[in-house]
């Protein structure tokens, strides 16, 4: 009898025990059970070596088998997101899975890294403790309010408030880690946790978006020169109008003259008159390079256009509307 009380009480600590111990360890086996037999494949090891992630991070990225994915339907089957939105890559929460879409434009070197790196921290941000996670996001919203002076991060932000407001803070999370290569120190420590060299991120990030930047900032000063150059064509286009009818005016004056057999005051008009002629000729050959200099810099300017639509092209994952037949 005392045997069977014993017996029963050991199993009701075991049975109280198992679970506390489960609950506090469960996080260790769920990654277990996601690890025990995945190997990551080459391009995904690739990834995390790249971004010089640690071995905490790699743990956080190889949890999610995160998969490269070039096809855009099947991609965005993994990443159910606006339909019109471009998207590179996406976390699915509870460690669920990472999806990144493959992109094959040489020129884009460095997005799939930037991309790994922003979606492995989505995954860190999503088990930090409440306490870490306050800690955290102070700091964010410190240097958000404070410290960025990146416009073009700001004005991602911004489209976040509006399409995503609730995960503002975890995506200035990813954003700032992958993206800003100069962080308070705090924050600098803190991301000491995941990346052996957060630079090497950052750099791959300014690589890619230099791409667009630059031939961004080509493709408007090439329309500044246009815009400039069409005005003074215009200008010079009406000025040649004047002078040539001046000098048809002149012309038929001259005409007259030499009709009516004024030779004296005819020969004293001739020199001015080819003068006239003269002038406008040369204006019409200055007027012949400047078109000729305005038609170059659209071509240029078509050039570089057409190689920044190849670029959005290169990344563009939202789904064609098909047409009907």
């Amino acid at each position: 009898m005392g045997r069977r009380r014993v017996v029963k009480l050991v199993l009701g600590v075991s049975l109280i025990a198992v679970p506390v111990v489960g609950l506090w360890q469960w996080q260790n086996i769920f990654d277990w059970a996601r690890l025990r037999d995945y190997t990551p494949p080459p391009a995904i090891a690739n990834l995390a070596a790249a971004d010089t992630m640690n071995d905490k991070a790699r743990r956080l990225f190889y949890v999610n088998h995160p998969e490269l994915i070039a096809n855009t339907a099947s991609f965005r089957g993994n990443c159910s997101i606006a339909e019109q939105t471009i998207v590179l890559g996406c976390y699915q929460s509870g460690q669920n899975g990472i999806y990144i879409f493959d992109v094959t434009d040489e020129r884009l070197g460095g997005i799939e890294e930037v991309t790994a790196a922003h979606e492995m921290l989505h995954a860190a941000y999503d088990r930090l403790s409440s306490k870490d996670k306050d800690y955290v996001d102070g700091l964010l919203s410190d240097f958000y309010n404070n410290g960025l002076s990146d416009e073009r991060v700001k004005n991602t932000i911004e489209s976040y408030k509006k399409t995503e407001p609730n995960e503002l803070v975890n995506e200035m999370h990813s954003i700032f880690g992958t993206e800003i290569a100069s962080l308070p120190e705090p924050l600098e420590n803190y991301y000491k946790r995941y990346f052996e060299n957060r630079a090497a991120v950052v750099a791959f990030s300014e690589r890619y978006e230099s791409e667009f930047t630059s031939r961004a900032e080509r493709a408007k000063q090439y329309e500044t020169q246009i815009n400039e150059l069409k005005q003074k064509i215009e200008i010079e286009e009406a000025d040649l109008r004047t002078q040539l009818a001046g000098i048809e005016a002149e012309q038929a004056r001259l005409d007259s003259l030499r009709g009516s057999d004024q030779f004296e005051e005819y020969n004293s008009s001739v020199a001015g008159y080819n003068a006239g002629v003269q002038a406008y000729n040369n204006g019409i050959a200055q007027y012949k390079r400047n078109v000729d200099r305005y038609n170059s810099l659209i071509a240029q300017y078509n050039d570089i256009a057409g190689e920044l639509r190849q670029l959005y092209s290169a990344i563009d994952t939202r789904l064609q509307t098909q047409q009907k037949k």
